[in-house]
């Protein structure tokens, strides 16, 4: 069983930003690895002759900055992606919970893959911005930002174009789901204790098994999804793909045909390696934000620790709180005023 246990000592906004911030920040850092997986999901000469050499092309042929190409668009997705997803999964859980709070971990995995597709529709679009900007050669530019990206894929290959190999997303979620529904139901028996004992360290491991595997399992689907998205007649080499096709099972065909079906697991590597500084710096960073916001709030004595203010009551909401301060505040201040006379 598993349990949606939100920390009510943080305001919407305040969770919401905390988020954001770590997203950001982890994602801009894990850049580089995200750039060498795509592109060798797409096909680009970059990354023909394995995952070390891919870092010294892209340094060659488009210098240091070319590590980071796509990474704005892709932290400006995450913000819509993070609002989405965060509402629907709650909604959906909400509807599966028992009086208790408690649902089935299968449930919850589940609801997670809807909120994943959810917010994979509502954002698509600047997905395949990202890949059309991570595939071009930035010395030699065929588009100049998201709005331009954006634009003219719209005028030139129409509105269908932005949401190329959208099906995939939804195929992908459900081995995405057995993945991670494999790891979680299998925890307590790699530590021998049950979940609700686990530490964070032990959280963290376990998210980055889950991740590892649930992505190895959908792998296919997002790299046949990223040729699709960057396949164009109208520019360069097709936009980099390495295949020519005609739909989603003409390149699947073609990439086992022509490259072989190990392919459809190019830049698994860099996703790998990607997997464990991605997931560490998101969650520090989100803990940061987390004791910052709280020793805002007024629930922790500093935030550099967790260390609980003396007399606050951890039960309280944050506006809960703050009126309690301001009377106590106002009460010492009258007592003052009064010792005066």
């Amino acid at each position: 069983m598993a349990t949606v246990k939100p920390d009510d000592r943080l305001t919407r906004s305040q969770g919401f930003m905390c988020v954001g911030f770590a997203g950001v920040f982890s994602k801009t850092v894990t850049s580089p690895l995200e750039l060498v997986k795509i592109k060798s999901q797409v096909g680009t000469f970059h990354c023909k002759k394995g995952f070390l050499h891919s870092f010294l092309v892209v340094y060659q042929n488009e210098g240091l900055w070319g590590f980071w190409k796509g990474n704005l668009v892709s932290c400006l997705r995450l913000f819509p992606y993070s609002a989405v997803h965060l509402a629907t999964y709650k909604h959906i859980v909400h509807l599966h919970m028992d009086e208790l709070g408690y649902i089935s971990q299968w449930r919850a995995i589940l609801a997670g893959g809807l909120a994943g597709v959810s917010a994979a529709l509502a954002t698509y679009p600047l997905e395949v911005a990202e890949t059309r900007l991570i595939a071009q050669n930035c010395r030699e530019p065929t588009y100049r930002g998201v709005v331009h990206t954006l634009s003219k894929i719209y005028q030139t290959e129409g509105l269908r174009t932005l949401y190329s190999g959208f099906s995939l997303t939804v195929l992908g979620a459900f081995p995405f789901s057995i993945g991670c529904y494999a790891v979680y139901v299998n925890l307590d028996k790699l530590w021998r204790e049950p979940q609700f004992r686990f530490t964070p360290l032990q959280n963290f491991i376990n998210g980055c098994l889950a991740a590892g595997i649930a992505q190895t399992f959908s792998y296919p689907f997002e790299t046949v999804k990223r040729k699709m998205q960057a396949q164009n007649p109208r520019l360069p080499h097709y936009g980099g793909a390495d295949v020519h096709f005609t739909g989603m099972l003409d390149c699947f065909r073609q990439v086992i045909r022509n490259k072989g079906i190990l392919t459809l697991w190019s830049g698994i590597t860099a996703n790998m390696i990607k997997i464990v500084p991605y997931f560490g710096l998101l969650f520090s960073c989100f803990e940061m934000c987390k004791q910052v916001c709280l020793y805002r709030n007024g629930y922790i004595v500093s935030p550099l620790s967790y260390k609980l203010a003396p007399g606050v009551d951890q039960s309280m909401g944050p506006t809960e709180v703050e009126e309690v301060k301001r009377y106590l505040k106002n009460r010492s201040f009258q007592s003052q005023q009064g010792s005066r006379w």
